[in-house]
């Protein structure tokens, strides 16, 4: 078995605000980051469940969080870092994996009470929707691990991820709740023993239902996805991209029936959008 896990950093436990996970996360942080990736490995290994390889993928900012020397005593843990590559959050991603896990995650831009809330990036993007449907960081990427029918089996995050996955009908999935928000930048942060118990033990659960029991997120094609950006300065670098279309100031629309293709048009107008803001 194949286990891939996408790590971003503003869901775990104990995080609130964005001085403590940019540009360059702390000491604490970089332990709680150590701890939560812990965690998830001793479920792994307590479920008993043969595993050839873990796959983590460091998905926040520059992709340099995760501390390497977490592979140390590991034979099957390998770890994707740095920025500017392919898939982004879900590099290294196939069909040759078994399931999926999403580790910090955050709900998406504009939902009430939801930590440090934004979709991709929080200076660029005011909504994303694929296919007309409100698109969190979690529903666009699994919607890239179902192109390869590849199944979301845990997502730990705060509560109000949580009710929007469950309003998306993903109910079969594990979920560890880190935190209740209590606006964009307070939490109520519950005990780190108590989170780090309840991934270990979702994770071992995670790994022993059958593959078959968890959900796989498609889109119908052709895909379509809707960006609605903060300026027009990025509605108009984008829409110099092959495809795009542009709907008014500032939103565009590009579409594919290979959903892959649209995963990496977002990310490529994102990074037009940072060049952009990085003129003015």
């Amino acid at each position: 078995m194949k286990v891939f896990v996408s790590m971003d950093l503003e869901g775990l436990a104990g995080i609130a605000s964005w001085s403590e996970v940019a540009p360059k996360i702390s000491k604490e942080v970089a332990e709680l980051v150590e701890e939560h990736v812990k965690a998830v490995l001793r479920g792994i290994e307590e479920s008993g469940v043969s595993v050839d390889q873990v796959l983590i993928a460091d998905s926040h900012a520059a992709g340099d969080n995760i501390p390497y020397a977490i592979t140390r005593d590991c034979t099957n843990v390998s770890v994707v870092r740095g920025a500017l590559r392919r898939n982004y959050m879900m590099s290294g991603l196939d069909g040759s994996f078994d399931r999926v896990i999403f580790l910090g995650y955050h709900a998406g831009v504009g939902t009430l009470n939801a930590v440090m809330d934004h979709t991709y990036s929080g200076s660029i993007v005011q909504n994303i929707w694929i296919n007309n449907m409100k698109m969190n960081e979690a529903l666009i990427n699994a919607g890239f691990a179902g192109h390869f029918d590849v199944p979301l089996a845990l997502v730990v995050g705060d509560s109000s991820l949580k009710r929007e996955l469950e309003d998306a009908g993903l109910n079969s999935l594990h979920y560890v709740v880190t935190k209740e928000g209590l606006s964009r930048y307070a939490a109520v942060m519950k005990p780190l023993k108590v989170v780090l118990e309840e991934i270990r033990t979702e994770t071992a659960l995670s790994m022993k239902r059958s593959r078959s029991e968890l959900p796989v997120v498609k889109y119908e094609t052709p895909v379509q996805l809707k960006m609605e950006l903060k300026d027009t300065s990025f509605a108009d670098g984008m829409s110099l991209m092959p495809g795009v279309k542009r709907l008014d100031g500032r939103t565009i629309v590009f579409e594919s029936d290979d959903y892959e293709v649209v995963f990496n048009a977002l990310l490529a107008a994102l990074y037009i959008g940072y060049s952009i803001k990085g003129m003015k």
